[in-house]
């Protein structure tokens, strides 16, 4: 008999809590969203979603694709069909039979499949700048002298480095910038490094290790430091919304500007310890301002916070342990340190 109320009781209160969960809203399609699109060169997942979709970043629900297949996700090539099926409750898409050429005698190379978004907008920042953890630099090897102690090096100068081991070919080379501080309680999470170029090794190492200059982008001297370098990750991702809460703030934008727009580059306060993912696309809002309400005079001057606006939207596209970096791929107003960015 216990075990028969137990069981109703469950079944209540599961229904309850099914009825009292928000139910997810539907996937909008775009007025004039096409029929079917035929992928060429150039195009990129976040330009083609904003041609289906009011909302870009819902691509998944679209596809109908679930976790495994967002961190492996199928790929999108040049001359394929993607479809829009509307026969169902909700819109479908999906692949069609690759657009048939011409038959002629010719040699390509292998079709890559498209990007998720624009690469020559983020290709600089998938290696650098980044973010050093605190100790960091303390174990790196660094520059002691220049090609006839030069004040300015150049591509072809030598530089020379102590703790640095010679079976490493090509280094990146970093100068601390300044620390990242969470704006929430003003905790350090970590320093962004200023990327200054690259260079090989050029001989083995003794007391210090000679290298040679490759690449400069700023002045480069005694004291900077060297880390091996990486080479870029592959943008195989898919964008989409975080499965839990994010409350991120906008921390800088990167080359030291005070507020941007599209395509601008950010740094974010919340990282891999709070479950951010490369691809996850986070809403940007602007915090509402506080007003006084000097209209009723029996209350005295009431104060009134506004709601948040939401005004853009950040792609995650690089991830450290406690910050993380992000391309705005709208805005429609100027993005400002401080804005916050959470999920949409």
């Amino acid at each position: 008999m216990r075990r028969i109320i137990f069981a109703l009781l469950f079944s209540f209160s599961t229904a309850a809590l099914a009825q009292g969960a928000a139910a997810p809203t539907p996937v909008e399609l775009r007025s004039d969203a096409p029929e079917r699109h035929i992928v060429v060169p150039g195009d990129t997942l976040w330009g083609i979603a904003s041609k289906f979709l009011k909302d870009p970043y819902r691509w998944p629900e679209l596809w109908k694709m679930n976790d495994a297949q967002l961190k492996s996700p199928h790929r999108i090539y040049p001359g394929q069909v993607l479809i829009l099926d509307r026969s169902g409750a909700e819109p479908r898409m999906k692949l069609g039979t690759l657009v048939k050429l011409e038959p002629q005698v010719r040699v390509e190379k292998a079709a890559k499949e498209i990007p998720a978004i624009p690469p020559q907008a983020i290709e600089p920042f998938l290696s650098q700048p980044l973010v050093i953890d605190n100790g960091t630099f303390e174990n790196s090897p660094r520059i002691v002298a220049t090609q006839e102690n030069r004040v300015f090096t150049g591509p072809g100068d030598m530089i020379y480095a102590v703790g640095a081991d010679d079976k490493v070919k090509l280094w990146d080379l970093y100068r601390p910038g300044k620390p990242l501080l969470d704006p929430e309680n003003g905790e350090t999470l970590g320093v962004e490094a200023i990327y200054l170029g690259n260079a090989r090794t050029a001989g083995k190492a003794g007391e210090v290790l000679p290298l040679e200059i490759t690449l400069l982008r700023q002045e480069i001297g005694r004291g900077d430091y060297l880390i091996p370098s990486s080479s870029p990750e592959v943008l195989s991702y898919i964008p989409h919304p975080p499965a839990a809460d994010i409350n991120a703030r906008v921390l800088s934008l990167y080359g030291g500007v005070g507020e941007g727009g599209r395509y601008s580059i950010v740094s974010l306060s919340r990282g891999k310890r709070d479950g951010l993912e490369r691809g996850h696309v986070l809403a940007l809002y602007r915090s509402g301002l506080t007003v006084t309400n000097r209209f009723d005079a029996d209350k005295g001057k009431e104060s009134h916070t506004l709601p948040d606006e939401r005004y853009g939207l950040v792609f995650v596209f690089r991830v450290f342990e406690r910050a993380s970096y992000a391309l705005v791929l709208e805005a429609a107003r100027p993005v400002t340190p401080g804005d916050r960015a959470r999920r949409p």
